[in-house]
């Protein structure tokens, strides 16, 4: 019997502030660090995730991500968050998963039905919750285990992946009419995330 682990390497300095321009830096963990002597308090201060942010659209939400792309300082640091504004009667955040985090989320305000899916080993249960702080508009903030979650919404993969997937195979996996394939492959996926 043999066994293996994958685990994310522990950091093997305090900070590492991600910067654009390699001059004098060192490359960690997919970005380029900045001198840590020149590390500033705005390399750790994201602005603006207190704003609600506009909901009309076609799902009714929107992300307004924090990783390390809007905020240097989260490098090497394996985590990262999200606001998630939701629009008053059936604002959505569509199906997705994170590709390299897990994801903890909190209802700050108005009600969400929340949920995921178990394996196929589990029987693809679906495990849900309703969370309530109150009756309006919801707003979410979202911990991801990720400086760099990713983020792969399943309508906008399956359906408006480019090049398409052909449709005989979508046909088949989903047990449906080519001409239902055809319209869902014809749509315009909308992307809630910033």
């Amino acid at each position: 019997m043999s066994s293996s682990f994958a685990f994310d390497p522990s950091p093997l300095q305090d900070i590492c502030v991600a910067v654009d321009e390699p001059k004098n830096a060192v490359f960690v963990n997919g970005k380029f660090c900045k001198n840590p002597n020149l590390t500033v308090a705005d390399d750790f201060l994201f602005q603006g995730i207190n704003i609600p942010r506009d909901t009309n659209n076609n799902v009714g939400s929107f992300v307004t991500t924090v990783a390390v792309d809007q905020l240097p300082g989260l490098n090497t640091l394996g985590i990262s968050l999200a606001r998630i504004d939701y629009a008053p009667y059936g604002g959505l955040n569509p199906p997705h998963i994170h590709p390299r985090a897990t994801e903890v989320i909190m209802c700050v305000e108005g009600e969400l039905y929340v949920g995921f899916v178990l394996s196929n080993q589990l029987g693809n249960r679906l495990v849900t919750k309703v969370l309530k702080p109150g009756d309006t508009a919801a707003v979410a903030i979202s911990s991801l285990s990720s400086q760099n979650p990713g983020v792969i919404t399943v309508a906008n993969a399956v359906f408006g992946s480019k090049p398409p997937i052909n449709p005989d195979v979508l046909t088949k996996a989903f047990q449906v009419d080519k001409k239902v394939i055809d319209n869902l492959q014809s749509q315009f996926w909308y992307n809630n995330n910033s």
